[in-house]
């Protein structure tokens, strides 16, 4: 059940603030120079303009399938507090750039894949906003999980996702909030015509709703991928009835803890390695497979700069079953400490970047190109 573009992608993560500034006209206010350090707040700029502009990049480095962070109206930086779930932020560029950055993603032979943020939404999205002042009144009351009237963020009234006063959590079990989510989910897959959905913290949303999401989604496009965000067992998720596949932060665990720390050993690694595999079955090969995200510190960072040891994490990652990830900038040797740091602005000087690494994605990302056998083939250990 596995869509078949899938097994053969190679994912690229762009976090959209940081990547590249196409267009200053529609840069946030008070956006920060490029290079500055990241915090939880500051924006620099970064746009659809500029992931159109730097596609040649992209083929270049051989990547051909591209997972995007928030990308709809909000009010942060990340986009995670989305605001309007039919429009693209303002600062990124509309509706009509990204129908066009779709297109042309198609015509160089690239899938995208976008962040649907369903658990939550941001505390202006409007029919929060007419909950805080309508009260018992509104119509969306039932939209949200409500502690007691007024609704308030001081005494956080409501339910909130982390306890985060600006992501108030939406109500699953209402029918009103099922429908308007499949229709935000069949909006994109059928209007701008993207390949799927990358689903933040699915599971603090009832699987049951993931059935019909999975349902709705296949009726508009039987190859749409659904990529569940899972840190934990993925089983569940994972039997052909949720997802096609789940970020694979076990495995990032087992490869760090075997090449980087040794805290594991290579008969410990082995066995965890086919444990996840006879677990997962047919679905590895929906697994996305990966060393770094914006959740996680920098590979290089994790790694102490040891590029030997992390060439040898690189080399398991793009030879095993499930399609590889990169994030941003892992490529050329960016640094960072868990998030903000983990989402600096791209190096564009190629003057700093890590050749080394850089030609060693290049390698292994055309040998697993090239070869049919490293992406639909099976895994053994022989040692």
């Amino acid at each position: 059940f596995v869509p078949g573009w899938v097994v053969d992608s190679i994912f690229y993560q762009i976090f959209p603030d940081r990547f590249a500034n196409g267009n200053n006209q529609n840069d946030p206010l008070h956006v920060e120079p490029w290079g500055n350090p990241p915090t939880r707040s500051n924006s620099f700029g970064g746009d659809l303009q500029g992931i159109l502009n730097r596609l040649e990049y992209l083929q270049d480095l051989g990547v051909n399938s591209l997972y995007l962070n928030p990308i709809f109206s909000a009010q942060t930086n990340h986009k995670y507090d989305t605001t309007d779930y039919f429009n693209i932020d303002p600062a990124f560029g509309d509706n009509d750039l990204f129908t066009k950055l779709v297109d042309e993603l198609h015509k160089k032979g690239f899938r995208i894949i976008l962040d649907g943020v369903f658990n939550h939404c941001g505390d202006s999205f409007m029919p929060f906003v007419d909950v805080v002042e309508h009260g018992r009144e509104s119509s969306y009351t039932d939209w949200f999980k409500i502690r007691s009237f007024p609704v308030n963020s001081e005494d956080l009234t409501y339910y909130a996702y982390g306890g985060a006063r600006y992501l108030p959590k939406l109500n699953h079990g209402n029918r009103d909030v099922q429908e308007f989510i499949l229709e935000v989910a069949k909006h994109w897959l059928s209007q701008a015509n993207t390949d799927g959905w990358r689903l933040d913290v699915p599971n603090k949303v009832p699987i049951e709703f993931w059935r019909r999401f999975r349902e709705t989604t296949k009726d508009e496009n039987k190859d749409a991928f659904l990529l569940g965000e899972i840190w934990t067992d993925g089983k569940p998720w994972l039997m052909g009835d949720v997802f096609d596949g789940i970020t694979n932060y076990r495995l990032r665990e087992l490869i760090i803890k075997f090449c980087s720390s040794g805290f594991i050993d290579a008969e410990d690694f082995s066995y965890e390695v086919n444990y996840l595999l006879d677990s997962y079955g047919q679905a590895s090969f929906g697994m996305v497979n990966l060393l770094g995200s914006h959740d996680t510190p920098r590979q290089l960072t994790v790694f102490n700069g040891d590029i030997d040891r992390l060439a040898i994490a690189l080399v398991f990652i793009f030879t095993m079953i499930g399609a590889p990830l990169i994030y941003y900038g892992d490529e050329i040797g960016m640094l960072g400490k868990n998030d903000p740091d983990c989402r600096r602005t791209m190096i564009w000087d190629e003057n700093r970047w890590n050749q080394r690494l850089l030609q060693l994605y290049k390698k292994l990302i055309s040998l697993r190109s090239s070869n049919k056998v490293l992406r639909r083939g099976s895994f053994s250990s022989l040692l």
